[in-house]
């Protein structure tokens, strides 16, 4: 006797032609890798804080938004790039801190070179003590606000990006 015979297109039964659809990819390998983390955090770092300088100084205010946005790029990045190790995400939040303070002065670098008619990268590495005082008293609680902003942007941007 003959053995019975599959209902056509019943995928499961012996017998059964291949499937006409290739096999699903294998899981991304898992990031764990803090040392690139670190790096790429820095480089967003210094790249948002040039464009929040550039831009805060270009248009003679700050802007509350774009700290958060330095915040969350160089967490993100960090993230990204890292993988889910508990470091990245303070690791970020510090490096989101220096690049608002950096792009405030590259602001008021910006604002005095227009002042004096002197450019900007005079005042940033000839003057930088006269930066830095400028800064101290230019501070205020909405500078504060804005390293607080950025620091907690970049934490919870490294832990969207990790997940």
């Amino acid at each position: 006797m003959s053995q019975p015979v599959p209902p056509p297109g019943n995928p499961f039964a012996e017998g059964a032609a291949p499937s006409p659809y290739p096999a699903s990819p294998p899981p991304a390998p898992a990031r764990e890798n803090v040392g690139l983390g670190l790096v790429a955090a820095l480089v967003a770092a210094l790249v948002a804080a040039g464009a929040y300088g550039g831009i805060a100084g270009g248009i003679e205010r700050e802007i509350g938004w774009a700290a958060v946005g330095v915040g969350f790029v160089t967490g993100f990045a960090a993230g990204k790039a890292g993988g889910r190790n508990p470091a990245l995400p303070v690791v970020g939040a510090v490096f989101s801190l220096g690049a608002v303070y950096l792009g405030q002065l590259i602001a008021l670098a910006i604002i005095g070179g227009k002042e004096l008619s002197v450019s900007a990268t005079t005042i940033f590495f000839d003057h930088f003590d006269v930066l830095t005082a400028a800064w101290k008293e230019d501070l205020d609680p909405l500078t504060f606000l804005f390293f607080g902003l950025a620091a907690f942007a970049a934490f919870s941007g490294a832990k969207k990006a990790a997940a």
